[in-house]
């Protein structure tokens, strides 16, 4: 199933102070209504789970020439360089305002510098195949994988850091943006039909009140 790419207007638009905008124009009490519709389970075991059970990595699904990754990295970078020939596609170099610390980072496309810039899925996979994503269609996983939505440039080691955790084990370090990260990841988990289990979802509460 191919996904439409919106490069404009994917990104989180608020932080913590006031209370108002989270992510993509919701308030905090809005994604706390969506909170209460989610379902609440334990976790469903890891069995069976793989990266390939999502599609090939950063496919170019909406078709537009250029793969997920680049395109996240388009979206979330400024002062972007592109590989010549590519139409403006491969992302040699950028800046990132990195949302978990605050940072700025220097993006370099290398096999030795890439990975400080990495594409973080705010739901991780593992995490959604063990809230309800086992049970969606591969197209369906796949769009999940590649949705604008779900992802995020980022700082490399945080991402790695994060691993497969829910916002009961693992939240951004940058406190201002915690109410953007959690209100996203409710709109994944509700887009695709995906559980919180009871920790996740009083963490994610105790998060919105406080925005």
């Amino acid at each position: 199933m191919a996904v439409a790419f919106t490069l404009a207007g994917c990104g989180l638009t608020g932080q913590a102070g006031g209370g108002a905008s989270t992510a993509q124009g919701k308030s905090s009490a809005e994604a706390l209504s969506e909170l209460g519709k989610l379902q609440v389970k334990g976790r469903a075991p890891m069995t069976g789970f793989d990266r390939d059970k999502f599609g090939p990595a950063w496919s170019d699904v909406d078709h537009n020439g250029c793969d997920t990754r680049n395109d996240i990295l388009k979206r979330d970078l400024k002062d972007e360089t592109f590989k010549a020939g590519t139409h403006d596609c491969i992302v040699l170099t950028g800046v990132l305002d990195d949302p978990y610390s605050g940072k700025t980072i220097k993006f370099e496309r290398g096999q030795k510098t890439s990975s400080a810039v990495q594409i973080d899925h705010v739901v991780a996979l593992a995490d959604a195949w063990q809230k309800g994503a086992q049970q969606l269609p591969e197209g369906k996983r796949k769009e999940l994988a590649n949705d604008p939505l779900n992802l995020l440039a980022v700082d490399g080691p945080l991402n790695s850091q994060k691993g497969a955790g829910d916002a009961a084990t693992w939240l951004p370090p940058r406190g201002a943006y915690r109410c953007a990260y959690v209100s996203r990841q409710i709109q994944v988990k509700a887009k695709y039909d995906l559980w919180v289990t009871s920790a996740e979802k009083d963490a994610m509460r105790k998060i919105l009140n406080s925005c």
